[in-house]
């Protein structure tokens, strides 16, 4: 049995959905009436799966309506180790199911391009799509708040978190991505002739934000992408290649009515916005990458760089934009009464003692230790306590500039106003300042810990 994982980033892992577009998801909400068109919709949703499947997917769960739109919820009492619902492979949407006229067209495109083309012709069929009744429950592009689609304004809201940079970074390569299948799509211009950048954004969108991987590479699997995420849930969509079914077992008990969650992942709220359109109030996932550069005005500058190079891991390549030469490093939140400082990369801590160095000894006698030891630069305290304090100290201030720049991003964020404001906009604003406070929480937590770290040294 192989956990399911959710579909990439531009470079990262296989990764989870999500389907609401507001900003909390909780586990104590109960389903809430929708309008009677919906509700009849989601009535017959089912029933067609199952007969399209020639099997049962779930006697368990119904559709409905929570507070955050359209959900799974317990049709009677569940309890913890039960499976929930088992979908067929035989009724996933994946690149097998691309026209033959054009698969052999776009093979040098990532799989979630080929699988949103076959969003994009099964939507041109309309009513004579075999996947209609799905098609039509995929939410509209309006209805999406992944940071793709923000204008330049909304994005501005961002710009101190790093997803303001994966957010260009992304459109960039979905538009490099239709540029290299547009010729592909004049060749059946029946089915693509008027797609444009915006309907290709789209459906990549939908992919990425609702897809599994699987064996098939990505797969659509209706109704269990219906299911609401929870950050502290241990239920997973799970895949058995074997019996070619994917499967989701709860990991507690729920009574009737109640909406069912899984966990997408264990994604900072910065993840969650790029890659799924929805934000958490208080998100024990958040982190929050900086960047420490060695001065260029530093005596020991030279020396210091060619030694860090030499000794350091590779930089994080998706942290960096095209034209940025820093080191960036993820920090996550430090929990109170920890000793290691755990949440703190030790890389982190190791490049602020290069730069605390102030003679080419020092640095010579770094250079030392690391080759006596693992390899790794400046990964030990420093025998010289003034010295250790004053490395952290330059560390903290680097934080410490970041919480200023963070507080006074939210204050802005607070006070926004925006030509059309509307309640996409207000909702839009709540998950801005949900990305930033979230991060602002980890930047504060470093600090305390640092300045905990060099109060004990100095006893």
């Amino acid at each position: 049995m192989l956990v399911g994982p959710r579909i990439p980033r531009l470079d990262l892992l296989l990764r989870f959905r999500s389907s609401p577009p507001l900003s909390v998801l909780r586990r104590d909400h109960s389903c809430s009436a929708g309008s009677s068109k919906s509700i009849r919709e989601c009535d017959e949703f089912l029933p067609w799966l199952q007969r399209k499947a020639g099997s049962e997917i779930s006697s368990m769960l119904s559709i409905g309506f929570s507070n955050f739109g359209r959900s799974l919820i317990a049709s009677k009492s569940i309890r913890a180790g039960d499976c929930i619902l088992r979908v067929p492979f035989s009724v996933q949407i994946t690149q097998e199911n691309l026209l033959p006229e054009i698969e052999s067209l776009v093979r040098d495109v990532t799989n979630v391009s080929r699988v949103a083309l076959v969003l994009l012709a099964e939507k041109k069929l309309g009513q004579d799509s075999e996947w209609e009744p799905y098609i039509k429950r995929l939410p509209s592009i309006d209805e999406m708040h992944n940071t793709i689609f923000w204008s330049e304004d909304e994005l501005e809201m961002l710009r101190k978190s790093r997803v303001y940079q994966e957010t260009m970074d992304k459109k960039t390569f979905i538009e490099k991505e239709f540029s290299s299948i547009e010729a592909a799509l004049s060749c059946v211009p029946q089915i693509y002739e008027d797609c444009k950048l915006e309907d290709f954004m789209h459906a990549y969108s939908l992919v990425e934000s609702r897809a599994w991987g699987t064996s098939m590479g990505v797969s659509l699997i209706p109704f269990a992408d219906f299911l609401n995420h929870d950050g502290v849930s241990e239920a997973v969509l799970l895949s058995d290649e074997e019996k070619e079914i994917s499967e989701v077992i709860v990991d507690r008990d729920y009574a009737a009515s109640e909406q069912v969650l899984i966990r997408y992942g264990r994604f900072s709220n910065a993840t969650l916005l790029l890659d799924f359109g929805f934000t958490l109030r208080c998100n024990i996932h958040d982190q929050v990458q900086i960047c420490m550069d060695i001065s260029s005005l530093d005596p020991l500058y030279k020396m210091k760089l060619e030694l860090w190079n030499k000794h350091s891991s590779p930089k994080v390549a998706d942290a960096c934009s095209s034209n940025s030469s820093g080191n960036f490093f993820t920090l996550k939140e430090v929990r109170a009464g920890s000793n290691r400082g755990k949440g703190i990369p030790q890389a982190l801590r190791a490049l602020s003692r290069v730069l605390s160095a102030t003679s080419k000894e020092e640095l010579e006698a770094l250079e030392a230790e690391a080759a006596e030891n693992d390899g790794r630069l400046a990964r030990r305290p420093l025998k010289d306590r003034s010295k250790e304090i004053l490395s952290h100290h330059i560390l903290l201030a680097q934080l410490e500039h970041t919480i200023e720049s963070h507080d006074a991003a939210i204050k802005v964020v607070g006070s926004a106003q925006f030509h059309n404001d509307h309640s996409r906009s207000t909702c839009r604003r709540q998950m801005a300042k949900d990305v930033l406070e979230g991060e602002l929480r980890v930047l504060r937590s470093a600090c305390d810990w640092l300045k905990d770290y060099c109060a004990r040294l100095l006893m």
